[in-house]
């Protein structure tokens, strides 16, 4: 359940919502969702406040990022769930009695329309994950004997990579290689 906090910050946001006319929240929602379904590059909050100004809607930039940022979360949020429109629906009105009946409508008839593509991408973007490169240690070294040979006098490279994976765990690879093989990699 939501602190009364975080009720008050989702009413806000919904009321603000809620007053936008609703051929703005369509186009603001269209350019949220063609994001969310790779078919741009991010979400230009910028332009998006500059089409505000040009419909009338006098909303502080501040605002209309928590209208994105809003909006954004709870698009991915319902791909990533696979919700159905009506399902969609029924998640924004327990969050927040303030919603009106056109906003509403507005994001059903979007989320019926975009949805499948956006829980579509969400499963290729969680499939696709690759972890990221935090730390790279490295050492040369020299092995002067092993096992199967008593005077090797080799030089080696040894690295030991950390990666943040795309789940938050950091892992921790480690390789040996012969300089040879490292000039190869």
């Amino acid at each position: 359940m939501p602190s009364s906090e975080e009720s008050y910050g989702i009413k806000n946001v919904a009321d603000k919502i809620c007053r936008l006319p609703p051929d703005l929240l369509t186009e603001t929602s269209q350019h949220i969702l063609a994001y969310l379904q790779g078919q741009t590059s991010g979400v230009d909050s910028a332009e998006i406040s500059h089409r505000f100004q040009r419909a009338g809607v006098s909303l502080h930039h501040e605002a209309v990022q928590s209208i994105i940022r809003f909006l954004l979360l709870t698009f991915r949020s319902a791909g990533k769930n696979n919700l159905s429109a009506d399902d969609f629906v029924s998640k924004l009105e327990e969050s927040c009695s303030k919603w009106s009946k056109t906003s509403l409508q507005v994001l059903q008839t979007l989320w019926s329309e975009h949805g499948a593509a956006v829980h579509a991408q969400q499963e290729a973007q969680s499939v696709l994950s690759i972890g990221q490169l935090v730390d790279v240690q490295w050492k040369l070294g020299m092995a002067v004997s092993s096992d199967t040979c008593r005077s090797l006098n080799s030089p080696y490279v040894s690295l030991l990579l950390k990666i943040a994976e795309p789940s938050g765990q950091i892992q921790q690879r480690a390789f040996e290689m012969t300089i040879p093989q490292f000039q190869v990699s």
